[in-house]
């Protein structure tokens, strides 16, 4: 099921990457994921309740920057 926002929430929600980009619905892997995917840093983030998690220790695994080098222990300390 894919994930239903408020349009104008859509709007203020940003990633909290240093780059605070938008987000758009879904992961790479699944559009109708229920998860949010940054689209500068590619993190994706859950749905959950209808509630996005966005926090960067949260991001789901195999998503973001170190995700094509198959890193994912670097999830950050800060």
């Amino acid at each position: 099921m894919a994930v239903e926002l408020d349009p104008a929430l859509m709007e203020i929600l940003a990633c909290p990457c240093p780059e605070h980009a938008e987000l758009r619905t879904g992961t790479a892997a699944d559009p109708d994921a229920d998860a949010l995917t940054c689209t500068a840093c590619g993190r994706s983030f859950p749905v959950t309740d209808g509630i996005p998690v966005l926090l960067l220790h949260e991001a789901l695994p195999g998503t973001g920057p170190d995700a094509a080098s198959g890193g994912g222990g670097g999830q950050g300390g800060g």
